[in-house]
């Protein structure tokens, strides 16, 4: 299983977790696991999923993630569990 790690960060508004999670599934992606919450107004939302399955390299799901972050007016990351991993070993 190959993972990565999503985050989304924006203003709350009615349909982020929707577009998101589509935008995934027209990728192959699964969504292992998810957490959001809204902080005032802020959403934030972070997933494990598994891109084992896509048939688009990081570069290409992260371009589509940018452009549904785009149309939603948040803000989309999606980095390979490995360096994610590295980046935040304490």
């Amino acid at each position: 299983m190959e993972k990565a790690i999503i985050t989304v960060i924006g203003k709350d508004k009615v349909g982020i977790i929707a577009k998101v999670t589509n935008t995934l599934a027209e990728c192959s992606i699964n969504v292992l696991d998810i957490t959001q919450t809204i902080l005032q107004d802020m959403f934030t939302m972070m997933m494990i999923v598994d891109i084992s399955k896509s048939d688009m390299d990081i570069s290409a799901i992260r371009d589509n993630l940018t452009a549904t972050g785009t149309e939603l007016g948040v803000e989309i990351r999606i980095q390979h569990e490995d360096i994610f991993n590295s980046m935040h070993r304490i």
